[in-house]
């Protein structure tokens, strides 16, 4: 098994960096921004769902066993849905936002104190650091191993990042006024995937080898899988109109088959 420890980083942080692009959107007026972002959180959750299913469950059955592997998937949703349980609603990065964006930011400034959203903001960007952790380890054990699937990994991880950029945004910006502190903090909480992966590497490294890499992928399919049912397609559904989010899922699961043939 070959491990290549640069790329692994490298879609890591690249991963983890989509957090400021949800910051920059969270500055953006108009309803299409929604659409745009309806679109993207169904398309990484079909991307998710269409590769733990056909390629990371399949490939983890041939290592450790279908038993084994099936108790390892639900282990990772319980993991995923563990650290969910843990974080309240309001800090939620995945709680979806009825009102447009900006709407919301003339919302937020209107009813709470500057000082409560400031808080709100800075727990949020914790909160998210604590949560992007082993999702940071997971994109960097499937970018190292494998660079096709760790590529798609990276890109659907990197779409369901987005909410969380605008998560941190909002409150520090409805707060303080101030674009580029709310844009700052919002890209830094993004560090945490490749803290992640560095720190499970360093934990990790001497335990890695093909029986254990099995049991990540197991895993990272349950983690994955919950993140899509539990948090991309009912936040795509309430930022989306019609069928929005559906056309992104059929989109992200067509895009990952046809790349899956290809590579």
């Amino acid at each position: 098994m070959q491990i290549n420890i640069i790329n692994g980083f490298l879609l890591t942080f690249l991963a983890g960096a989509a957090t400021a692009v949800g910051s920059a959107i969270a500055f953006l007026s108009g309803s299409r921004g929604n659409k745009l972002l309806s679109f993207g959180m169904g398309f990484s959750a079909g991307v998710m769902v269409y590769v733990s299913f056909v390629e990371i469950l399949p490939n983890a059955n041939k290592i450790i066993g279908e038993w084994f592997t099936l108790i390892i998937f639900f282990i990772g949703i319980g993991i995923a849905g563990l650290i969910d349980r843990l974080i309240p609603d309001a800090q939620n990065p995945h709680q979806a936002r009825k009102k447009s964006l900006i709407k919301e930011l003339k919302i937020t400034k209107l009813s709470y104190k500057k000082h409560k959203l400031l808080r709100t903001g800075f727990f949020t960007a914790l909160v998210i650091t604590i949560h992007n952790l082993p999702e940071g380890f997971a994109t960097f054990i499937a970018s190292s191993t494998n660079l096709s699937l760790g590529v798609t990994i990276a890109i659907a991880v990197a779409i369901h990042n987005i909410p969380e950029g605008i998560s941190v945004s909002v409150p520090i910006y409805a707060a303080t006024g101030d674009k580029k502190k709310a844009f700052l903090y919002s890209a830094l909480s993004g560090l945490a995937e490749p803290l992640g992966a560095l720190v499970g590497w360093l934990v990790l490294a001497p335990f890695i080898n093909e029986y254990f890499l099995g049991i990540i992928m197991g895993t990272i399919a349950g983690i994955m899988i919950y993140i899509s049912f539990d948090e991309l397609l009912p936040a795509a559904h309430e930022y989306g109109e019609g069928h929005t989010e559906i056309a992104g899922v059929i989109t992200g699961m067509a895009i990952m088959g046809v790349s899956l043939i290809i590579f």
